[in-house]
């Protein structure tokens, strides 16, 4: 469960995570409660702040895969993570003083989101760098359970400390906890990474990568599956901060507990994830069927013990079909084209953030929030099938094309 643990570059990197997720997990539970508290509990404003943070992705966010195949990752990592500390100081510092308005917490998700759309598919591509193809699915479903460790430990201690100090300083928690992560990086032992070749500036790089991924059945269907999932899955602390504060009238350390039960199922999940060798397609599907059911009928819990029940095999069915998805991609993808891979699916996985989150919040304001739950619950489920059936017919007719296109080159040749 634990071997790519044995790598010490790897050791590092997952010490350095946890440390850093913890961080944003704080940091992500108080922009909530921060927006909620300037705005007088608006689910539509809260629906805003998540698609800001995830909006740049549909605009950027393959070409930050691009980069990634272009330069050196580890640079790349250091320089995002820097960048993302000084934005978690700012968002501190203006909370403290009290000079913070909604629209600072906006300015701020629009930035990280920035961000995002080149050090998520860089630090995604960079695990194989690190522990390479054999060890692969278990340093991702590693890096999985490193994440929800962070989001069990994370919202709880914000719950507290937001309750005792104010939300202020947990952004500049977050602030410092960056330098476990920037410290690991440096620390390495470069001459026991196996970079992969930088791939020369060149005109329709992304082209070529949209075009790898239809050609890829194995690619193809996760990409698709994940596209629909994530739509609602991303904003699913959004759905669980409504819940928890509008429905059962929980207050911080109730919420931030809420947020760790669904963490912990996730936590449950990745480990178990990192016990299989290579995933399935069927263990894809499953997943995010079971995903859609649970968030049904965590819309319609009656009571908040239970409502807390149900977030665990949540956690569990949602983080089965990240991590699986994700370690189907990384293997069916080659060295030269994972980064531009990793930008196509950073941008479905996050990028339907921006529709999904508004589309919740607003049906939560009509209404409430257990019919926003429920109903993006059933719009999983039936966005699975679509998937499933988009990629069957996607890759028949790309089949068709390539025949067709190799029988007329074959004409003119003979000809």
């Amino acid at each position: 469960m634990f071997r790519s643990l044995r790598i010490h570059n790897y050791r590092l990197f997952a010490m350095g995570g946890v440390v850093s997720n913890v961080g944003g997990w704080m940091q992500r539970t108080a922009q909530d409660l921060l927006v909620l508290q300037l705005t007088g509990g608006s689910g539509a404003a809260l629906g805003v702040a998540t698609a800001l943070q995830f909006a740049p992705i549909l605009l950027f966010g393959m070409f930050g895969g691009v980069l990634a195949d272009r330069y050196p990752k580890r640079p790349l990592l250091v320089t995002a993570q820097a960048l993302m500390a000084v934005l978690a100081l700012a968002m501190g510092v203006l909370t403290v003083t009290g000079a913070v308005q909604v629209w600072h917490v906006f300015v701020m998700a629009f930035a990280l989101g920035l961000i995002s759309c080149v050090e998520v598919p860089t630090r995604q591509t960079f695990v194989v760098e690190m522990v390479g193809r054999k060890d692969l699915p278990n340093a991702i479903a590693l890096n999985a359970s490193s994440f929800n460790l962070a989001r069990v430990v994370g919202p709880a201690v914000a719950g507290l400390l937001i309750h005792a100090l104010g939300t202020g300083p947990i952004f500049l928690l977050n602030a410092i906890s960056f330098a476990a992560v920037i410290s690991s990086l440096l620390l390495m032992r470069k001459a026991e990474l196996n970079p992969a070749e930088p791939v020369p500036r060149a005109k329709g790089q992304l082209r070529e990568g949209f075009r790898y991924v239809l050609r890829n059945q194995d690619l193809l269907m996760p990409v698709l599956l994940v596209g629909f999932v994530s739509m609602f899955a991303q904003s699913f602390s959004m759905s669980i901060a409504l819940m928890a504060t509008e429905v059962f009238a929980a207050g911080a350390s109730s919420f931030g507990l809420a947020s760790s039960m669904f963490a912990v199922g996730a936590l449950g999940g990745a480990l178990l994830a990192a016990r299989r060798a290579r995933p399935s397609k069927k263990l894809l599907v499953a997943g995010a069927l079971s995903f859609g059911l649970f968030q049904i009928a965590t819309g319609i819990a009656p009571f908040y013990p239970l409502y807390l029940l149900l977030l665990v095999p949540t956690g569990i069915a949602l983080i089965t079909v990240n991590t699986a998805a994700n370690a189907s991609v990384q293997l069916a993808t080659s060295a030269e084209m994972r980064g531009r891979v990793m930008g196509i699916y950073l941008l479905v996985f996050t990028g339907g953030a921006p529709l999904g989150a508004p589309l919740i919040g607003w049906l939560s304001d009509l209404g409430g929030p257990r019919m926003g739950v429920a109903l993006a619950g059933a719009l999983v489920v039936a966005g699975t099938g679509l998937a499933v059936l988009l990629s069957r017919v996607i890759g028949a007719r790309v089949q068709r094309a390539e025949l067709t296109d190799e029988t007329l080159r074959g004409a003119v040749a003979a000809g």
